[in-house]
């Protein structure tokens, strides 16, 4: 459950608010998961997108105006959108739009963060918001935007930064915030050697999570006065942000754990950046575990998408020695499991495991299919993937990295090329 307002305007100020999804990003460190689509439609939790996160917290916390910026290999991500986000009214001045990167002969693909809601600004203009709710379409979370916006405007602040908690380490991989006891931004790094600690947790750090609530005048100042610096990276983390924190605007950082949607105030602060092969698949596997630290079964903060109607979940065959089974894992419609051990992993909808093989710690991505005598342990498999009779992944890492991607925590990726190169070299089509 998430900490509730009793501030009567802030349903006034819900609807005077308009959401942009940044949603244009390839994610190049999720390698072949987005060679073909971008970060945002990369499936995830065995039905979902990665988009869904944003666009379900959006609708659950009352606003009824997102824009989605794309840009990279957006097809599947527009299709998606519209199939499962068009049942808004328009009449009523709500809607989930797609606002695809367009070039004129002053604009150019996006080439940063400010600069993406820049080539939008005529758009974001027309609908006359008096407050705009910034989104990276590409993180697993469950946040009531409707708290950060109350405290954005009960601080009086021009920009506020939703933020969490992070470790000194962990903090140079991401935007940094130095904030007063007040938890106004007195300075922004973007990874940084030496982060700033939080003034009374010298061993944390408060890092942002790309979530960004400006007023909507001083949102358009701002890109205006950046679309005009030659030098400017056009980035909100790297330009913006720091030149408004040191030129005296008050930027407020918002910290995650009063907006943040959960069972009880024991429960951790859940926000994941999937944007590595590794984090994609621990966020996945957590999912099966007997109490995830995401839940994805509340029915009062559902997360929503569009998927195509398939059959339940079948396990056929219970001979001794060819029995279809699964433990501890997530198996979604559509799927097969015949005569195989599914352990500790995630399969996503329409997988076929065929006969006498053992998947264990793994996510199998849409439209699978593996054959016979399979071994796969610790791996990711790409969607439409067809993995050939008696393949074994994940019991020989010397082996394992000849043929695939393999992740520094181990995590091989297996893919049609990879397993068509593999084949090759035995001697099989």
């Amino acid at each position: 459950m998430s900490v509730k307002h009793d501030k009567p305007h802030i349903n006034d100020a819900l609807k005077h608010t308009l959401a942009l999804v940044l949603a244009g990003g390839r994610g190049t460190r999720l390698k072949d998961l987005t060679d073909n689509e971008a970060k945002p439609a990369v499936h995830f939790g065995g039905k979902y997108r990665l988009i869904d996160f944003p666009l379900s917290n959006c609708v659950n916390s009352g606003i009824r105006r997102v824009g989605v910026a794309t840009q990279y290999r957006s097809h599947n991500l527009i299709q998606h959108v519209q199939r499962g986000w068009g049942f808004f009214r328009s009449e009523f001045n709500e809607f989930i739009q797609v606002w695809p990167a367009q070039q004129s002969d002053t604009q150019s693909w996006y080439e940063g963060t400010a600069d993406a809601v820049y080539q939008n600004l005529d758009l974001i203009d027309n609908q006359k918001a008096e407050y705009i709710l910034i989104l990276g379409g590409d993180h697993i979370y469950k946040q009531d935007y409707s708290i950060m916006l109350a405290d954005h405007i009960e601080r009086g602040a021009d920009i506020s930064v939703a933020c969490v908690e992070t470790s000194l380490k962990e903090a140079t991989e991401f935007g940094v915030m130095g904030v007063d006891f007040n938890d106004r931004v007195i300075n922004f790094l973007e990874k940084p050697k030496n982060p700033p600690p939080i003034p009374d947790k010298p061993d944390l750090a408060l890092v942002s999570m790309g979530i960004y609530i400006f007023n909507a005048r001083v949102l358009r100042e701002q890109l205006l006065r950046d679309a005009a610096l030659s030098e400017s990276n056009h980035d909100f983390g790297k330009d913006i942000i720091p030149f408004m924190v040191q030129n005296g605007y008050h930027v407020q950082a918002s910290r995650f754990s009063k907006s943040c949607v959960r069972e009880s105030m024991d429960v951790e602060n859940y926000w994941r950046d999937v944007g590595t092969v590794d984090a994609y698949w621990e966020a996945n596997i957590d999912l099966t575990h007997v109490t995830p630290a995401l839940n994805l079964y509340d029915p009062a903060w559902g997360i929503w998408t569009y998927q195509v109607q398939r059959p339940g979940a079948k396990f056929v065959f219970d001979d001794q020695n060819r029995r279809g089974t699964a433990l501890d894992a997530v198996v979604s419609s559509g799927c097969v499991v015949s005569g195989s051990t599914v352990r500790r992993s995630l399969l996503f909808s329409d997988v076929r495991v065929n006969s006498f093989g053992l998947i264990e710690d793994s996510v199998i991505l849409p439209r699978s299919d593996i054959g016979r005598h399979c071994i796969l342990k610790k791996v990711v498999v790409a969607k439409d993937c067809k993995i050939p009779d008696g393949l074994v992944v994940g019991e020989d890492p010397i082996e394992d990295a000849k043929w695939f991607y393999r992740t520094e925590g181990g995590v091989c990726l297996v893919t049609n090329p990879t397993v068509a190169k593999w084949l090759a070299a035995k001697g099989r089509k």
